[in-house]
């Protein structure tokens, strides 16, 4: 009775975390975002068969960053990996059995990688070789798929005995990403390069797999800070927003972080070393509204990477607000709406412009990029609570912490307003209620 009882519990606790992940994969800016692997059968062989693997990052706005994607799964039989191009398995596994060729790996659960740009040629296929960097595909669509060539043995030799591995796991590079079971679809097509020859695979399996903050990372890795030309008060990142931090264990001051010359060398250590802060996160975006003009107003925006680690390469920048539809001139990043709903347009994707501001480099006196954009006025325009504020901001995918309401940066009124102001005002109002009393 006891055995069952923990065997229903043991399920039920599995079945809620599942729902969990599913929930909180679901991303409601890119619905359709997720990470596609094809797996096509080109020809079969004596004991098994050769097949080109695409990964492609349908994502609209989040990448995956280096060292890169790491795939991986579980063999249904006793297969081998007896070459690859474009890409390689991490371990050979034990191939004692084979006297005579040895297979690149024996492993029943092989772990995959991209190979570096400038691989020798004859281990190269279309579109490898990016050590396994993938933009996303509101950036750059030609640079979001990478794919690989294997030829696997002991597998069958057919349709009716190939069997689908199982267990896909992706990491990119770390975690998040859950993946489903391997499915056949339709076999995919093949043109000539004239366009005037179709082929088709043997065989094609589809994966996907989809991103979760809550599984990526225990506590978020971003916050907003705001402020306005109208209010001399800063509304700074929520303490604690990305975790506490040791004091001992983060750098208080750029003469502190030169001291310590072991950081200034290349390591393989991404374990963050971070500047010292309130809020404890890598990465800070502030949004400030610069000026008011009769028909449009100006805000400044920038990203500031506290990260002495880590360069942000290829970073993308999310922003819900409700003025987007009437952005005039976005300055430094490169701008698109996003439109995840027909009836809505009020979210914007940016990133840098190629080789001038698309690494955003590692904290110090150049960890920052930033940009001014002018939005035109309309009805809806105005500077009172907390209007000219996001609502949402994401970076590189992940939501950052945003300030409480209460303590966004209030527009002054006359009861509370400066004095200097009020006489200012009374100098200017005076005169002319004197004239319209003569």
């Amino acid at each position: 009775m006891n055995s069952d009882k923990h065997k229903f519990l043991t399920v039920s606790a599995a079945f809620f975390l599942s729902m969990i992940s599913l929930i909180a994969a679901f991303d409601s800016l890119d619905p359709n975002g997720k990470i596609e692997i094809k797996w096509d059968v080109m020809y079969w062989t004596a004991d098994g068969y050769v097949a080109t693997v695409t990964i492609t990052n349908s994502q609209t706005y989040r990448h995956i960053t280096s060292p890169g994607w790491t795939l991986g799964w579980v063999w249904a039989k006793r297969e081998v990996i007896w070459s690859m191009q474009g890409a390689e398995a991490t371990d050979q596994g034990d191939c004692s059995t084979f006297p005579e060729t040895i297979p690149h790996s024996c492993k029943r659960d092989p772990s995959v990688v991209d190979l570096l740009p400038g691989a020798p040629y004859n281990k190269q296929v279309a579109m490898c070789c990016k050590g396994g960097v993938l933009t996303s595909w509101g950036q750059d669509p030609s640079s979001a798929v990478s794919a690989f060539q294997l030829t696997v043995g002991r597998s069958g030799s057919s349709n009716k005995t190939v069997r689908l591995p199982k267990n896909f796991t992706l990491y990119g590079p770390g975690l998040g990403y859950t993946c489903g079971q391997a499915k056949i679809a339709p076999s995919s097509a093949f043109y000539s390069s004239d366009g005037r020859r179709k082929t088709n695979a043997l065989m094609t399996w589809n994966v996907m797999c989809s991103y979760s903050q809550f599984l990526a990372s225990e506590t978020p890795t971003c916050c907003l800070s705001m402020s306005s030309f109208y209010n001399s008060k800063i509304t700074p990142c929520k303490a604690c927003a990305c975790g506490c931090q040791d004091r001992a264990t983060c750098i208080l001051s750029e003469s502190d972080h030169q001291s310590v010359t072991a950081l200034n060398a290349p390591t393989n250590d991404s374990a963050p070393l971070l500047q010292c802060t309130i809020h404890n996160c890598p990465i800070q975006v502030h949004w400030h509204v610069k000026e008011n003009y009769k028909g449009y107003w100006r805000v400044k925006i920038t990203i500031s990477n506290l990260n002495y680690r880590f360069n942000y390469s290829q970073w993308t920048l999310v922003v819900e607000h409700p003025n987007f539809n009437n952005t005039v001139e976005v300055y430094s990043f490169v701008h698109k709406p996003l439109t995840p709903f027909i009836s809505k347009n009020d979210t914007a994707l940016f990133h840098g412009l190629k080789s001038f501001n698309d690494v955003l480099l590692q904290a110090g006196p150049n960890g920052n990029v930033y940009s001014e954009m002018i939005f035109q006025k309309d009805s809806t325009f105005t500077l009172e609570q907390g209007w000219a504020f996001p609502r949402k901001v994401y970076f590189d995918g992940d939501e950052c912490v945003m300030p409480f309401p209460d303590s966004y940066p209030f527009l002054p009124n006359l009861a509370n307003a400066n004095p200097i102001l009020l006489s200012t005002l009374a100098c200017i109002l005076l005169p002319i209620f004197l004239t319209l009393l003569s």
